[in-house]
Formats: C-alpha cells, sequence, structure tokens
C-alpha cells in the first residue's frame, strides 16, 4: 500500500533545518558563531539551514554545540513492533 502523505527526504530535511535554525535563534547564536562553536565550517551551517543538506558527522556537532545531542542519541530508540515477524528476528530465530 503507498503512503500518499508520506513526505519526501527532502522534505523531512528542510523540517529539521528549520527547527535547528530556530533553536539557534533562541540560543541568540548567528550561523558564524554557530560554526565556530559547533567546528562545522560556516558554509555547511548556511547550506543545511538553507537546503537541509548536511553531513551526519556535521548534524551531530551542531546539535552537541547546541546542547541537544539527546535527542539524536535517541532516535529510533522507541520503534514499535510491526509484526510478529520483527520480534521474531531481533530473537535471532
Amino acid at each position: 500500500m503507498i503512503n500518499l502523505e508520506q513526505r519526501t527526504a527532502g522534505e523531512i530535511n528542510k523540517a529539521l533545518a528549520g527547527r535547528m535554525a530556530k533553536l539557534r535563534k533562541r540560543r541568540k547564536l548567528s550561523q558564524q558563531a554557530l560554526a565556530m562553536k559547533s567546528g562545522v565550517s560556516f558554509g555547511s551551517v548556511k547550506r543545511f539551514e538553507q537546503t537541509g543538506e548536511i553531513s551526519l558527522q556535521s548534524l551531530t556537532k551542531i546539535a552537541i554545540a547546541l546542547e541537544v545531542e539527546g535527542e539524536l542519541e535517541s532516535l529510533f530508540s522507541q520503534v514499535l513492533y510491526e509484526s510478529l515477524e520483527e520480534i521474531l528476528n531481533e530473537q535471532g530465530r
């Protein structure tokens, strides 16, 4: 079955970039200051906020700089099982 409401990877990335930019502004950091604090280049920070494109390594560095790395660390940790087969697969059947 096709999920017609499923968003594209680009849409999800852009939304994530928007939330990170909003958090950066809440913390009163310029893009340049975030770049310096995180060790991610200014160009990468700017591109991320404009397009949603960034490496996982750089995203993690930005999250650490913004003190929200726990959000990344908990990603996928509470995914519910979709079927009994998934439970059995996890048990190494």
